[in-house]
């Protein structure tokens, strides 16, 4: 897609702008957009080297199913759609280095690993989770071949494939469910034997052909180059059983860690950033939206962080100008809304 904001120029080479957006995700571009709705000059950073989050790195051909507005919507095309959104104020963009340091009360600095700093009256922490590292799958200790993934990229990947997927949350399911319709069998294995992803997810499964096998796990990965086949162990009984497999896909979680933004003088709450009723942390002019912020009753969705996003921005814009008020006004009042 060929936006603004996509595009390297001048923009970039600036160093002083109204608010800094570190994290590049649903929530970050919602919260870019909001500021520049607004009327303040934004900079969006992330460590990763495009947009999206881990919507984008994780699941971009998944479908989500609980954004206001779409019965399901890709997880890209949303994210372009939010990109294309944000793009319309023309906000700066620093991709591929993580947020390292802030200093300052009343002007901060956010400094990037790659020294690059911004000068900023406002920060709006929109981090996700932080770093992300998938949870090694204990049989493929040693395995090198192809074959073994954490994620799908395109679900082209499951055409005609022998699929095993491992693990019993959302994700797990959800490939299962993805990769039903593309490929010649499904085999989902959980080593409990109830999965946890929701209700509705769970019952379409249960329409379908994928095999599943609980209270089992993978003990073994057959195959040189590329896997084969797959030893699956079966509970109580300690049934042991090959099955075969083109594409196996650990799913099962994420190691997460937040990196440098712990060290700022927040108040954290766990790995997250304690915030008031206004997204506020306990430094002034830093806020937080999205899976970043703790908050008592918070609930991690996106569609939610979309709400925290704006009352984290308008708050934001009210402290940086008293006379501004904390309720911008409907968007249908404003042309460029």
């Amino acid at each position: 897609m060929d936006t603004a904001i996509e595009q390297e120029g001048p923009v970039l080479d600036a160093t002083e702008v109204d608010v800094v957006v570190v994290g590049a995700g649903p929530v970050g571009l919602y919260a870019a957009y909001y500021a520049g709705f607004r009327g303040l000059r934004v900079a969006i950073v992330d460590p990763l080297p495009q947009v999206g989050g881990q919507v984008t790195a994780l699941y971009p051909e998944k479908l989500i199913h609980d954004v206001a507005g779409f019965r399901s919507v890709r997880g890209q095309d949303l994210i372009d759609k939010l990109l294309d959104q944000a793009s319309q104020w023309g906000p700066s963009l620093a991709l591929g280095s993580p947020a390292e340091s802030l200093a300052g009360v009343e002007e901060l600095v956010l400094t990037l690993a790659t020294g690059k700093a911004w000068r900023t009256r406002g920060v709006i922490l929109a981090a996700g989770l932080g770093s992300v590292s998938p949870k090694p799958l204990p049989a493929a200790r040693g395995f090198t071949g192809s074959g073994l993934v954490h994620f799908v990229p395109s679900l082209d990947a499951f055409t005609d494939q022998d699929v095993v997927v491992v693990g019993g949350g959302d994700s797990a399911v959800d490939w299962a469910l993805a990769a039903a319709p593309r490929a010649n069998s499904v085999t989902l294995v959980h080593r409990r034997r109830g999965f946890r992803a929701h209700r509705a997810s769970l019952d379409e499964l249960d329409r379908t052909n994928i095999r599943q096998l609980l209270e089992a796990e993978v003990v073994d990965i057959h195959g040189a180059a590329a896997v084969q086949e797959v030893s699956v162990r079966t509970a109580p009984a300690g049934k042991l059983e090959r099955v075969s497999c083109g594409l196996l896909v650990a799913a099962l979680g994420f190691n997460t860690a937040l990196g440098p933004i712990a060290t700022w003088g927040l108040d954290m709450s766990g790995r997250h950033v304690a915030v008031d009723a206004n997204m506020q942390s306990s430094r002034p002019r830093v806020y937080a939206a999205g899976d970043v912020s703790e908050y008592a009753g918070k609930v991690r969705l996106i569609s939610v962080g979309f709400g925290e996003a704006a009352i984290a921005v308008n708050h934001l814009a009210h402290d940086l100008d008293p006379t501004a008020g904390i309720f911008p006004g409907h968007s249908t009042n404003n042309e460029g809304g």
